[in-house]
């Protein structure tokens, strides 16, 4: 019986370190990179395994100050959404649209000026 289960708990925790190495952060790698651990995981099945867990990456938050700054730098990476109020270009159209308004209401009150004067003959 443990011959048989043996094999297959062995393929599932190479599995398992597998999926973890390919959706970890880059920032938690310890060492090496993702190709290498994959190769290593693949070519030496459960003693991969081990090293990705206990050495290949970070457990928990980061500690030193590097993997830090990598999380703080990919946080301001991706835009931040503004309400309409505190987004400038937001802003900036709707005072551009306010006065093509006002600019279209001048300008048919002036031809309406025009359509009510009558033409002297």
């Amino acid at each position: 019986m443990v011959k048989v289960l043996l094999p297959f708990l062995v393929l599932a925790i190479d599995i398992y370190a597998l999926v973890d190495v390919i959706t970890v952060h880059e920032w938690r790698i310890k060492a090496l990179n993702k190709f290498a651990w994959v190769l290593i995981i693949l070519f030496l099945p459960l003693i991969g395994a081990i090293l990705w867990f206990t050495i290949g990456k970070e457990h928990g938050e980061p500690s030193d100050d590097r993997a830090g700054r990598a999380r703080d730098a990919r946080r301001y990476d991706t835009p931040r959404t503004l309400a309409p109020d505190d987004d400038p270009v937001f802003l900036h159209n709707t005072t551009r649209f306010e006065d093509q308004e006002a600019r279209i209401r001048r300008l048919e009150a002036e031809l309406k000026a025009l359509d009510d004067e009558k033409p002297k003959e």
